[in-house]
């Protein structure tokens, strides 16, 4: 019998449903909330069988087998706790929140009622990630002890600076809302979690555009363009900006592995470049989509730039995100289900939140070192067994 999935939300992230919508095949969507009409009516376009609400009190207690979150990154907790405290499967959006303590009380919450808590990080099922984790799993570069990653967010002005996200009071900072993803892979190819951070950032180029808009009655696609170039004379921008548009931070891990994130929003080219150093080697993507490289260098040499030792081409996947999200769904609808080991963690999660916050913090501030605060050692225990009671 087909699992009974609901969504709450049905905005920029909404087209996970197609992935979960499979009727005959193990789930289907039969139930939506959101509180705009817009989402209302989108979903009531794509599942004209589902039932469509803007109560999610109604949800709640429509006996649903799984529920995807997916509202605005400040309402996570808000929703996930009610959905968790039904007793509902939650699939949580990254980040999980825009405050270490909502994610803290959303953890705390999944321990309580011991409901299963899934986070949406996919790039964990992106093929060049673990393609580049597993070069790194067979030891090709020895012991890891750098990871560096730059972010070229080519399409930042149009995704980041035109609706919500714009505004700290939604997202915390761009360093968290975009950066959550990168922090995470770092965390996993380093095989640790950020002890202290610091960062620096500015508003370099968003803030000096005088042309404004309030865009609540559109949606990025409706004003997405190749066109909008170059960024310092982008148009309608969100009437309030205060967030960062290029940010750089610098963590050392529990495990003594040093790391760094860079992040611009105002590049011609949108990719991801990591650069992993081991004491055997390193590793670096050439692109992060199907058919590009990742280069391993395991031979010294005096040359300068030679060709690398080994090459990987990246694979192809069907799905967005490279391949990502169907992965990301059917793991989640699998542990719905049956429990058991996923790929992504909640407790990972909260350490990229940790990480994003508190290096929004430090830029804010004199770009001094922050700690990140430890999780309580039961929620450790509890999570680090899939979320399943360990009795003594």
């Amino acid at each position: 019998m087909d699992l009974k999935v609901g969504v709450v939300g049905f905005g920029l992230r909404a087209g996970l449903y197609k992935h979960a919508h499979r009727p005959g095949e193990g789930s289907v969507v039969t139930m939506v909330c959101d509180t705009s009409e817009r989402g209302r009516a989108d979903a009531a376009a794509k599942l004209p069988e589902a039932t469509i609400t803007a109560d999610l009190e109604e949800l709640l207690s429509a006996g649903l087998d799984a529920v995807l979150v997916l509202t605005p990154d400040n309402q996570h907790a808000v929703v996930a706790k009610r959905t968790l405290a039904a007793g509902i499967p939650t699939f949580c959006e990254k980040p999980l929140d825009v405050t270490l303590e909502a994610v803290d009380e959303l953890l705390q919450t999944a321990y309580n009622t011991g409901s299963k808590l899934y986070v949406g990080h996919n790039m964990r099922h992106m093929p060049v990630i673990r393609q580049m984790r597993d070069i790194i799993e067979s030891g090709a570069i020895g012991q890891v002890k750098a990871v560096w990653c730059r972010h070229f967010v080519g399409n930042g002005g149009d995704y980041y600076f035109k609706d919500w996200h714009a505004e700290r009071k939604n997202t915390t900072g761009l360093l968290l809302q975009k950066g959550a993803h990168d922090i995470d892979v770092i965390h996993w190819l380093a095989g640790g979690y950020t002890e202290t951070v610091s960062a620096v950032g500015d508003l370099a180029v968003y803030g000096d555009v005088s042309s404004r808009r309030d865009n609540t009655d559109r949606r990025m696609g409706d004003w997405f363009s190749l066109d909008n170039w170059p960024p310092a004379e982008q148009s309608d921008l969100n009437p309030v900006i205060d967030v960062e548009d290029i940010s750089m931070m610098q963590m050392r891990l529990d495990n003594g592995v040093l790391a760094s994130y860079q992040q611009c929003h105002f590049t011609p080219d949108y990719w991801r470049n990591y650069t992993v150093i081991g004491t055997a080697g390193r590793l670096e993507n050439f692109g992060d989509d199907a058919g590009d490289m990742i280069k391993v260098w395991n031979t010294r040499s005096q040359d300068g730039y030679v060709a690398a030792d080994l090459e990987v081409e990246i694979q192809a996947a069907d799905g967005g995100h490279g391949g990502a999200d169907p992965r990301l769904i059917a793991e989640f609808l699998r542990f719905a289900a049956q429990g058991g080991e996923t790929q992504t963690s909640p407790v990972a999660a909260r350490a990229a939140v940790a990480a994003g916050v508190l290096a929004t913090e430090s830029l804010r501030t004199d770009g001094s070192a922050k700690t990140v605060p430890a999780l309580g050692e039961d929620l450790l225990a509890y999570f680090a067994a899939n979320q399943e009671r360990v009795y003594a």
